[in-house]
C-alpha cells in the first residue's frame, strides 16, 4: 500500500469511472472524474493548494511566520479546502460566508479552524465577494488570495487535472464542467486544446437569475477575471443551461451508477447528457465530466429523500454548496 508524507500529497490523481449507462446514445460514452476523492472532499482541494503554494513562492506568505492571515470569500468548497490547507500550513483563514449557507458548510469550516465573517445571504456569493474585496482594502496586511482572479486557480487544473484526464481517457472528444470561478474550464480546457486540439469544451451554467449550487450565470452581473484573463469566450465551444430542478433530478440519477454526489455534480452530468444527445448519430464521442464532490455535505437538503418540488424551492433560500 502506498505511503504519503502529508495529507496534501493525496490531492489529485482522482479516478475516472465509466457512467455511459446514463448516456442517451449508445455511440456516446460518458466518463466521470471523481473529485470528491480529494482529502477535503472536492475539486477545490487542487485550487486551494495551488493558491497557497503560489503565495508562498511570491513571498506574500512565509512558512513558519506567526500571525499570518488569509482572506477568501466562499459559499462553496474552496473555503473548506483552504481551511484544511491553512490548518496544516499554520495560517489563520478568514472566510467571508453568506448567512444562508447550509449547516454542513459552516460546521466543516469551523472543524478546520477557519474564522467566519458573515455577509448578507440575500446577496449570495457576489455579496461575499464584494465584502471580501472591501475588507482586503481595509486590511492590506492580510493575504487576499481571491480565487476568482488568481492565475493559480486555472494553473492548478492546467498542470494536474488536464494531464490526468488526457492520460486516463486519451480518446476524449468533449470536456464538460460547471461555470463557477471558471478555473476548471479554463485550466483543463486550455491544456486539452493545446495537446489534443479537436476536443470541445462545454460549460454548464444556470439560467440568469436562478441558482444552481456551485455554478453561476455570467449574465448575473459578475464575470470572474479568471474567465476574461484566459479568453474564456474563445476557449469555450458551447454553454449549456441547466435549471435547478434538472440539477436535483440528475443528482438523484447518479445513484443509478453507484455515485452519491453533490448537487453541482448533478447539474454537470445533466449538461454532459445534453451534450451526448447533440452528437450526430453517425458519430462516436467520449465525454469526460467533472464530479466536483460527494453528496455527504448535502444531506440537509433532502435532495434524495424529500419531494423534489420542496427541494427546489428550499434551494432558492439556502446556499447548499
Amino acid at each position: 500500500m502506498a505511503r504519503y508524507g502529508s495529507v496534501l500529497d493525496l490531492i489529485g490523481e482522482t479516478p475516472v469511472v465509466d457512467v455511459s449507462e446514463l448516456s442517451p446514445s449508445p455511440h456516446v460514452k460518458i466518463w466521470a472524474k471523481l473529485e470528491g476523492r480529494n482529502p477535503a472532499g472536492s475539486v477545490k482541494d487542487r485550487v486551494a493548494l495551488s493558491l497557497v503554494n503560489a503565495a508562498e513562492r511570491d513571498g506574500r506568505l512565509v512558512p513558519g511566520r506567526a500571525g499570518q492571515v488569509l482572506l477568501e470569500p466562499s459559499s462553496g468548497n474552496t473555503g473548506i479546502a483552504l481551511a484544511m490547507v491553512c490548518r496544516l500550513r499554520g495560517y489563520h483563514l478568514k472566510v467571508v460566508l453568506p448567512t444562508n449557507v447550509s449547516p454542513e458548510r459552516r460546521q466543516l469550516l469551523l472543524a478546520w479552524g477557519a474564522e467566519i465573517i458573515e455577509s448578507p445571504g440575500s446577496e449570495g456569493s457576489n455579496g461575499a465577494v464584494r465584502l471580501a474585496q472591501r475588507l482586503a482594502g481595509e486590511h492590506p496586511e492580510w493575504t487576499f488570495l481571491y480565487q476568482y482572479a488568481n492565475p493559480a486557480n486555472p494553473a492548478a487544473h492546467y498542470t494536474t487535472t488536464g494531464p490526468e484526464i488526457l492520460r486516463d481517457v486519451p480518446e476524449i472528444t468533449h470536456f464538460v464542467a460547471g461555470l463557477g470561478t471558471s478555473g476548471t474550464l479554463m485550466g483543463v480546457g486550455r491544456y486539452l486544446k493545446e495537446n489534443k486540439p479537436g476536443v470541445q469544451v462545454w460549460a454548464v451554467e444556470p439560467p440568469s437569475g436562478e441558482m444552481v449550487d456551485g455554478l453561476r450565470s455570467l449574465e448575473d452581473g459578475y464575470i470572474p477575471p479568471v474567465f476574461t484573463d484566459n479568453d474564456g469566450a474563445a476557449l469555450l465551444d458551447r454553454k449549456v443551461v441547466v435549471r435547478p430542478r434538472e440539477s436535483i433530478e440528475w443528482t438523484r440519477r447518479m445513484t443509478d451508477v453507484g455515485l452519491f454526489v453533490g448537487i453541482s455534480s448533478g447539474a454537470i452530468m445533466a449538461g454532459a447528457v445534453k451534450c451526448a444527445a447533440l452528437v450526430p448519430p453517425e458519430e462516436t464521442a467520449t465525454i469526460v465530466s467533472i464530479v466536483c464532490d460527494d453528496g455527504w455535505k448535502y444531506l440537509s437538503t433532502g435532495a434524495w429523500s424529500d419531494d423534489i418540488d420542496d427541494v427546489v424551492e428550499r434551494a432558492r433560500r439556502i446556499i447548499y454548496f
